[in-house]
């Protein structure tokens, strides 16, 4: 990308806005290399690094990166041989601690399933090395000061040079306290030359004997080394000597272990300099009100709410910015100070940004483009030193730029024409326009020429636009209406201030009838606008109303399913409790029919047994003949007439229709019984094919002896088998039996399913299962009570 684009639209300014944000001076250098690229992967790669940016600061406020130097001198030392000295193995040392820490975050990132398009990538890049980062972490102190933990030589020496100082501190302050300290111009020791001194008076030079190190300005106080410290003296200097070797020593073996890995290292601050940047880019988002635009893949350009980012934020009036699609040329007319050259440097420095992967202030869903180049011309560009007029300062970047631009170019022109006769300027406007769009390149231009408003209805792939300017308050409003060309408003503007009607009036005839009426087509293009946008605004209005009920119905219709839920909750622990109370009640009721069988004081009559089994009916509701889909059809297709044979659901009694007592009543004969049933209680079932004369009465002791351990139902019809079944169970639990065996066979299984739904719903079976091979397999179920 030019450099000459890239100081027109400020595009160092924006960078300076994100400097503010970076921690790294690796991550600086970083910025200060950033210019937009045409490239259309290297763009893609940089704006998701910004987009993954942006998902870590809002989800956990962004990525660890401290403040760090940038180490590239020091490896660049470390790689001709050269040692460290401390602060910079402490830099080094920060860089390797922030690695590791870097690679743990993000492996937490990576636990928590979080989704990204380059952190990880970039990530993998990263070396950790331990064992390096915690040695230089054990011997150099952030400030770059070596530890007494970075050998046993150092620790030792240090710890006899503290027992030195303090020796010979002792021995000074015997000799400034007492009848000495008349001697001495102050009572404190200092260091002259790296030894301990006492300041003593001039005259008195030869009590305390010694070296003299230094004096003071007025050469009365001489700064002394008595004799009596002058060996402990000579002792603590031999020990810093040492000391000095050791941590020389000790900064040369840091030295000598960061060659290997010193590439390693280099490319690790690299790195930790493309995560600051992801996170500064991230905050500038964050304080811009920012998004990622999506790169369109025909290069067209949709800015929606553009804002200018250098403009002040909470005043800026957003725009949508769009050419490409339907237009490659947008022609923008109007008067001067209407934000014309703001809307122009707008488009064109968002497209710079968005090419250099940074987030623009514009409205989700936006679009950019990917241009091989951006050109522009902008501002008084007059060259005093070249002798230049603006026009001509113009024209030759004007003809430079012409030059150079293809399909893949956005072109930019402010006032183009301008400085020159009015009807020459508008007709070199014209020829320029269309010699940029035989090249196809995108052009957005601003111009007063009224010509090009009509260059905007005659040339294809063109549009007009203009900025909107209020008439009532006599000021611009910053809106770009595209679609509608600019109109003068000196007239308008003339009689609001005041200017005689008849004045207006005659400036109204003197100007040439195809400007009236252009500039009355405009108002009227103006008027329909308005109308338009006063409608979309109702439909706006309306839409958002219809989201809002459509958000509370769906939270009133979950609601209503938490509630069912809720609701039906209650009633199956309601149903459990009486279902409980049922079973005790049905539990009395058959203990109390096996005690009179028991107690032999006679047969148990029909109607005793009929009245026993009506009330264990009454207490439970069976579902599992109704939840029977063949059942539920054989009932929807059931017609009864007298002496049909049926089953009575309720009592599960085979019995005889008498007569048809209402509308859905009938009068069944249930042995010596006569009850009235409901339709929807009776099943149709087949007479059973024995001497009618037989009747059984009663249910004696010894009625066991008459109930079979097994039942077989082969050749018989399903609703039959089924009705059978029913009786049959209740027959066997009356004659106390543990286990029965039903023969079903095997079929096409309709009637082992049906059997098997029976089963599941009777709160007498235990438990039932096919029987053993070599009693009938599949085709026979054993079943067990309770």
């Amino acid at each position: 990308m030019n450099e000459r684009i890239l100081k027109t639209l400020e595009f160092e300014e924006v960078k300076k806005m994100i400097y503010q944000y970076l921690t790294t001076e690796q991550g600086e250098e970083e910025l200060r290399q950033l210019v937009p690229s045409s490239d259309r992967k290297t763009v893609q790669s940089w704006l998701e690094e910004t987009e993954d940016g942006m998902k870590v600061q809002r989800l956990r406020g962004g990525l660890p990166i401290p403040k760090l130097n940038n180490i590239k001198a020091h490896m660049k030392r470390i790689e001709i041989g050269a040692n460290l000295n401390g602060l910079e193995l402490a830099e080094v040392s920060r860089v390797l601690s922030t690695t590791s820490e870097l690679v743990r975050f993000i492996d937490d990132l990576k636990d928590s399933e979080l989704d990204f398009l380059r952190i990880y990538f970039w990530e993998d890049q990263l070396t950790t090395l331990p064992e390096l980062s915690g040695k230089l972490r054990r011997s150099v102190e952030e400030d770059g000061r070596i530890r007494d933990e970075a050998s046993l030589e150092l620790r030792t020496i240090r710890s006899q040079i503290r027992r030195s100082e303090q020796t010979i501190r002792e021995q000074l302050d015997g000799l400034i306290r007492g009848k000495n300290a008349k001697y001495l111009s102050d009572t404190l020791i200092t260091m002259r030359n790296d030894r301990y001194v006492i300041p003593v008076k001039q005259e008195y030079r030869g009590v305390f004997g010694g070296v003299v190190h230094d004096q003071s300005a007025s050469g009365q106080t001489l700064f002394m080394e008595p004799k009596q410290i002058v060996e402990l003296n000579n002792r603590l200097r031999q020990q810093q000597i040492a000391e000095r070797t050791e941590i020389e020593r000790i900064l040369a073996e840091l030295s000598a272990e960061l060659v290997a890995p010193r590439k390693d290292i280099l490319h690790n601050a690299y790195v930790l300099g493309r995560f600051d940047l992801m996170n500064a880019k991230a905050r500038f988002s964050k304080a811009l009100k920012a998004i990622v635009p999506v790169i369109n893949q025909e290069n067209h350009v949709y800015f929606k709410q553009a804002r200018h980012p250098l403009l002040d934020q909470e005043k800026a009036v957003a725009n949508d910015l769009m050419i490409g699609q339907d237009f490659q040329a947008v022609v923008i007319t109007g008067p001067n100070t209407g934000g014309k050259t703001i809307s122009l440097k707008t488009l064109g420095l968002l497209q710079l940004m968005g090419q250099a992967g940074l987030p623009l202030p514009v409205a989700e869903e936006s679009e950019m483009g990917i241009f091989d180049e951006v050109f522009a011309d902008i501002g008084d560009e007059q060259s005093i030193e070249q002798s230049l007029s603006t026009f001509s300062s113009h024209m030759t970047n004007i003809v430079s730029i012409l030059d150079k631009i293809d399909e893949h170019s956005l072109v930019l022109f402010d006032e183009l024409g301008a400085g020159t006769d009015p009807q020459e300027g508008a007709a070199l406007a014209i020829a320029i326009l269309d010699a940029v769009g035989a090249k196809s390149s995108y052009v957005m231009a601003t111009t007063h020429y009224p010509e090009l408003k009509i260059y905007g209805y005659n040339r294809s792939n063109t549009i007009n636009a203009s900025m909107e300017f209020d008439v009532d308050t006599l000021s611009p409003t910053y809106r770009l209406l595209i679609g509608v060309p600019g109109r003068s408003n000196a007239f308008e503007i003339s009689r609001r201030l005041g200017l005689d009607s008849m004045v207006i009036e005659n400036a109204k005839q003197i100007i040439d009838e195809e400007s009236q009426d252009l500039n009355e087509m405009i108002s009227d293009l103006e008027n329909q606008r308005k109308a338009t946008e006063t409608e979309y605004l109702e439909i706006r209005h309306y839409v958002a109303e219809s989201e809002k009920l459509y958000r509370d119905l769906k939270n009133a219709y979950s609601y209503f399913f938490d509630e069912r839920e809720n609701e039906i909750e209650k009633a199956r622990k309601e149903a459990n409790k009486i279902v409980g109370e049922a079973e005790e009640n049905a539990e009395k009721i058959i203990k109390e029919i096996r005690q009179m069988q028991l107690d032999g004081q006679g047969n148990v009559k029909e109607h005793q047994l009929i009245d026993a089994k009506t009330q264990l009916a009454d207490l439970k509701q069976d579902e599992h003949l109704k939840k029977n889909k063949v059942l539920q059809k054989a009932k929807a297709k059931k017609v009864f007439k007298q002496n049909d044979e049926v089953i009575v659901e309720t009592y599960g009694q085979r019995g005889t229709l008498i007569q048809k007592v209402g509308d859905n009543e009938w009068q069944v004969q249930l042995g010596i019984l006569k009850m009235t049933v409901s339709e929807e209680d009776m099943t149709l079932t087949t007479p059973i094919e024995e001497p009618k004369q037989r009747v059984i009465t009663g249910v004696q002791r010894g009625a066991s002896a008459r109930v079979k351990p097994e039942l077989d139902l082969r050749g018989k019809r399903y609703e039959e088998a089924l009705a059978e079944v029913d009786q049959y169970i209740d027959a066997a639990l009356l004659a106390n039996f543990a286990q029965v065996r039903i023969i079903h066979g095997k079929g096409t299984g309709a009637l082992r399913k049906g059997i098997t739904d029976y089963l599941k719903n009777n709160r007498n079976v235990k438990s039932f299962e096919f029987a053993p091979a070599n009693q009938g397999g599949s085709g026979a179920t054993v079943v067990t009570f309770k």
